[in-house]
């Protein structure tokens, strides 16, 4: 069925709905993802089904979503997708004419962690150290192009330091060689690693973020460490096909924003360090906007590529 602009939000969804996630189940995006659907889906007196296809920057779910014409299949994008790959990969689908953005969800920060026994206990020494070590310090990312590659490039941009970039297949391996101490430093999402910093099978240095996250409440800001202008999140938010009528956008935004606050989906999103901040839908478009600008300007000027 193809939804036309006549359609009536009260007539929709007339079927299940599938949410696309372009990760592996486990991850941030999928947990996003879930937490959505098992309130999304009662609330539309509809099933929707959570349907993992990763690969290509989290863009394979995208494009899938793009020339979806059933009226009833979204992706939970990320930045990744939706405001980083634009810039470096060659898309089968146009991410400013096919996708619209509908509902932001949140956005989790990324962290600068380090190797235990790299023997540095702030930002300050491991700046020190790079300083003095140039070239032999060596960052992990869970590839080129993720946030993880971006944040360590602006890091290096803001403190003069020269840190070798190591790009793993995602983040579980490049955890591995940070805690068995072939890499020494990596700014992964707070939700891949919140784990490991509790269990102090890494340090936590800073947060890139502008305010100290809750699940890390004795973890400084790179600002308050004394790095400024370096911020970078993993945000999500819900996307539909472009050609999706006007009043079932604005029935997903409704409907995930109430959900939002609910007492359980909020400890689920907290546990992976989601800052909640319900925007409204032109608020989230002007933001889609403003973070491709963003990333467009920084991948240019670091000469980001993907290898």
């Amino acid at each position: 069925m193809v939804m036309t602009p006549s359609a009536h939000a009260q007539e929709w969804p007339t079927k299940s709905l599938r949410l696309l996630v372009g990760s592996s189940p486990g991850g941030g995006t999928d947990v996003m993802a879930r937490a959505v659907a098992d309130k999304l889906g009662p609330a539309l007196k509809q099933t929707v089904v959570v349907e993992n296809r990763p690969g290509a920057s989290n863009t394979l779910a995208a494009d899938v979503v793009a020339k979806s014409t059933d009226g009833h299949t979204m992706v939970m994008g990320v930045s990744t997708a939706h405001a980083i790959a634009p810039h470096l990969l060659k898309l089968a689908y146009d991410n400013e004419r096919d996708l619209v953005p509908v509902a932001f969800v949140g956005a989790v920060p990324n962290v600068l962690v380090v190797n235990t026994g790299l023997g540095v206990g702030s930002v300050a020494d491991l700046v020190k150290l790079a300083k003095a070590q140039p070239g032999k310090l060596n960052y992990a990312s869970s590839g080129s192009g993720s946030t993880q590659h971006i944040a360590a490039e602006l890091f290096k941009d803001a403190t003069g330091t020269f840190i070798t970039h190591i790009p793993y297949r995602g983040s579980a391996p490049a955890l591995i060689d940070l805690m068995g101490g072939q890499v020494q430093m990596s700014f992964d999402t707070l939700a891949s690693v919140i784990g490991h910093i509790r269990s102090g099978k890494v340090k936590a240095l800073a947060v890139a973020a502008a305010q100290r996250n809750p699940q890390l409440p004795d973890v400084p800001t790179l600002a308050e460490a004394g790095v400024k202008g370096v911020e970078m999140s993993a945000w999500y938010g819900v996307y539909m096909p472009a050609a999706t009528p006007l009043t079932v956008q604005q029935r997903v935004h409704e409907e995930v924003n109430k959900l939002l606050p609910l007492p359980d989906t909020r400890t689920r999103l907290a546990a992976i360090g989601s800052d909640i901040a319900p925007m409204s839908q032109a608020e989230f478009a002007a933001f889609h906007t403003a973070e491709n600008k963003r990333y467009a300007e920084v991948i240019k000027k670091r000469g980001i590529r993907l290898d």
